[in-house]
């Protein structure tokens, strides 16, 4: 993390796909192969971000935009959805946004529904299962503390899914070379007419004040067994301590 800016430093650093991305992949792959249409791709990030999208037009994505400008840098949940809808703007017109549950290194689970306010779209999150599509309308499971909700939801519209939602795929021979030879565009702020004060640091109204790294201290008794002697003292000594705790009587 960044002291200054309280943001991750993402510079140098190898870029992989968000594990909790790879079920909205999946998903979204499922329900073009039931009901037909194409998936887009899309990821948000630095240069480097063109890897990820390679890995899920290589998992059979049709399509992948890579949205990349220095004015991202820094952007809060509330950038981040702003950006991204505006890009969906862009690709044109869909029927379904499968977003993940959240991102691993920020935890929010913001974005998802962030762009669904953005684009003032119906919303289901932590889909556990999708049942079907009929009538211009999703049928869904939503994993919540009671169990499931069963919801039916109005073309377009956004879903974020759950790990329970489907089990991703491995990229195939052919999705490689196809991912090698695609074209991907690349969305710039400048390109998509957004508005300078949504946009990054600048445009983030939350931010990290301060990131401190907790420290552990452990106070204890160390003994290396290396024979029956001291591997008999290690035993009286945990027999000890369980007594103290209470664990033994």
């Amino acid at each position: 993390m960044d002291q200054t800016t309280g943001t991750v430093i993402r510079t140098g650093i190898e870029t992989v796909v968000n594990p909790l991305d790879l079920y909205a992949l999946e998903t979204a792959l499922r329900i073009k192969e039931q009901h037909g249409g194409t998936v887009t791709a899309l990821s948000m990030g630095p240069p480097q971000a063109m890897r990820v999208l390679k890995e899920a037009v290589a998992m059979g994505c049709d399509d992948a935009v890579l949205v990349s400008d220095k004015k991202f840098g820094g952007s809060d949940t509330h950038a981040t959805s702003y950006t991204l809808a505006q890009a969906i703007r862009a690709i044109g017109d869909f029927d379904i946004i499968v977003t993940g549950e959240r991102a691993t290194d920020g935890d929010t689970a913001q974005v998802g529904p962030g762009i669904a306010a953005w684009l003032d779209l119906p919303l289901a999150s932590y889909v556990a299962r999708i049942c079907g599509i009929k009538d211009k309308r999703i049928l869904v499971e939503r994993l919540i503390e009671e169990g499931y909700q069963a919801l039916s939801v109005p073309l377009p519209c956004l879903i974020s899914v759950v790990k329970e939602a489907a089990s991703p795929r491995l990229p195939t021979l052919d999705g490689k070379i196809r991912s090698m030879e695609l074209d991907y565009p690349v969305y710039s702020a400048e390109s998509m007419d957004l508005k300078p004060e949504y946009l990054g640091l600048k445009g983030s109204p939350t931010r990290v004040v301060s990131i401190n790294t907790p420290k552990i201290t452990r106070s204890g008794r160390s003994i290396t067994v290396t024979d029956d002697i001291s591997l008999n003292e290690a035993i009286d000594a945990i027999i000890d301590l369980l007594e103290t705790k209470g664990v033994l009587t």
